[in-house]
């Protein structure tokens, strides 16, 4: 098995607070990897070692071949690790279509050196609407291109931060808690997109989320952490099955 992602011995403190005790996990390329533990467990802080917003204190992370550990939240991106949070943060003014475009960074047009080469960025603008018209088929957000972002459900928004994530060239996606603040149906809806973005595109995604009822059932592998631990990894079956999972969260 091919892995996009390895997380190996990662630990991280903060002063007496061991929130990451020697965490080792893998990623397997181009599937769909749900991270569960109850509160407190570390799952979100593993989620900004790896996408640069807090150091590791130890241990190494590697990224499609290269060592990422430590290096700022922007040169993880432009690699293609991105991160979206759990409240989704679009500019609310702006299009769908226009929110798509900001996050390519292609365009030569923006540079002062080439600016006056208009014939050079007016085909970097022309390949940038291509692509997001394209991606906004795959988000299921065409019929919306033209609506102000904070006309969309929180679900749609959610969707648009995924957009805005393959506009950028992502590879994969860590998500927290992407079914958050929404109910059941729509819930089911979103991770069967996030599903079927994985199976057309092959983008690798990292998910953290609550609902297990749900993610469950979208999900190729599970792993599951407590106090601030990998305690069990494998198929979902395998994983809730297991004894120190089911205590994790019952509290033993």
């Amino acid at each position: 098995m091919e892995y996009i992602l390895e997380v190996l011995e990662v630990s991280k403190r903060f002063g007496g607070v061991v929130a990451l005790n020697s965490v080792t996990l893998r990623i397997p390329r181009g599937l769909m990897t749900l991270l569960i533990g109850p509160n407190g467990s570390g799952k979100t802080t593993l989620i900004n070692v790896v996408s640069g917003i807090y150091r590791p204190d130890g241990g190494r992370i590697v990224f499609d071949g290269s060592e990422i550990g430590g290096l700022p939240t922007h040169q993880i991106e432009r690699r293609g690790l991105v991160r979206t949070f759990q409240i989704p943060q679009p500019f609310t003014r702006l299009t769908v279509f226009e929110n798509l475009l900001t996050a390519y960074e292609h365009n030569r047009g923006e540079s002062f050196a080439a600016a006056p080469l208009k014939r050079v960025w007016l085909e970097d603008e022309e390949r940038a609407a291509e692509k997001a018209s394209t991606v906004l088929r795959l988000i299921r957000l065409d019929h919306l291109w033209d609506q102000p972002a904070y006309k969309l459900s929180g679900g749609q928004m959610k969707l648009l931060e995924v957009g805005r994530a393959l506009m950028s060239g992502a590879k994969m996606l860590m998500m927290d808690e992407p079914a958050a603040g929404i109910n059941p149906a729509l819930a089911h809806e979103l991770f069967n997109h996030l599903r079927e973005l994985n199976e057309k595109t092959g983008v690798t995604f990292l998910l953290i989320e609550h609902r297990l009822d749900i993610a469950l059932q979208y999900v190729d592998r599970v792993y599951a952490m407590h106090l601030g631990r990998v305690i069990a990894e494998g198929r979902a079956e395998e994983v809730l099955s297991s004894t120190v999972v089911v205590e994790s969260y019952l509290g033993g």
